[in-house]
């Protein structure tokens, strides 16, 4: 396994607990499943597969209040299937958008403020991999990028107004985890695409800030 060490902070996050129908409330600390969308966000190809391994929190648990503009719907695929099948059987066009005056409603958030964490995690190779993905490649890959600060796309802490800021640890000492002990209740491990996108959630528990993902979890969702 080529594991590596990620540092990331930034100044808010949200990881929007599932059970939470209209107010966004955020998970304590980051879950795996965004933990692993950091990373992607860096190096990611259909030949490797992150596993998230701990997760490190650094700085104090803290909450922050606000309120946000939300849209209540979002234009779907079956109305754009519509649209489409009337053009082509009019040959005209049809005025077909969003106002948000109309579904405009404020929500509140409940989200983190001032979070950092270290992430350790490995690749895997995946079925997809030919006999030039390699992972001694991919793993020099993720380190240049890393170094780099290269990005396909700015990773977030859940929502994309929350940018993420990132810097990959080798010789430099990690900053210590809190000192707390905390039962962080079920929390979503991440999406088995393979059954029907079907939610997977463990009982994650923080032990003097370190939390440990239980390899069997990456098992069961990639099997």
């Amino acid at each position: 396994m080529y594991g590596i060490k990620l540092k990331v902070w930034g100044d808010y996050a949200c990881f929007t607990r599932p059970e939470m129908k209209v107010e966004r409330v955020s998970y304590d600390t980051i879950t795996p499943s965004a933990a692993r969308g950091i990373l992607e966000a860096i190096h990611w190809k259909p030949a490797i597969r992150w596993v998230i391994d701990e997760i490190q929190v650094t700085k104090p648990i803290a909450f922050s209040n606000i309120r946000r503009n939300e849209v209540s719907s979002v234009i779907s695929k079956a109305n754009v299937n519509s649209l489409i099948k009337t053009v082509s059987e009019t040959g005209t066009g049809v005025p077909f958008y969003q106002d948000p005056n109309k579904v405009r409603q404020q929500r509140a958030t409940l989200m983190l403020k001032d979070v950092e964490y270290v992430i350790s995690a490995h690749f895997e190779l995946t079925k997809n991999a030919t006999p030039d993905d390699t992972q001694e490649k991919h793993y020099n890959i993720f380190l240049r990028r890393a170094r780099k600060g290269q990005c396909f796309h700015r990773p977030y802490f859940g929502c994309r107004e929350f940018p993420v800021n990132f810097e990959l640890l080798e010789d430099q000492t990690p900053p210590p985890p809190i000192k707390e002990d905390r039962d962080l209740g079920w929390m979503l491990y991440d999406i088995d695409f393979s059954n029907n996108m079907s939610p997977r959630f463990f009982r994650a528990q923080m032990h003097q800030g370190i939390i440990k993902i239980p390899p069997i979890l990456h098992q069961e969702v990639n099997k």
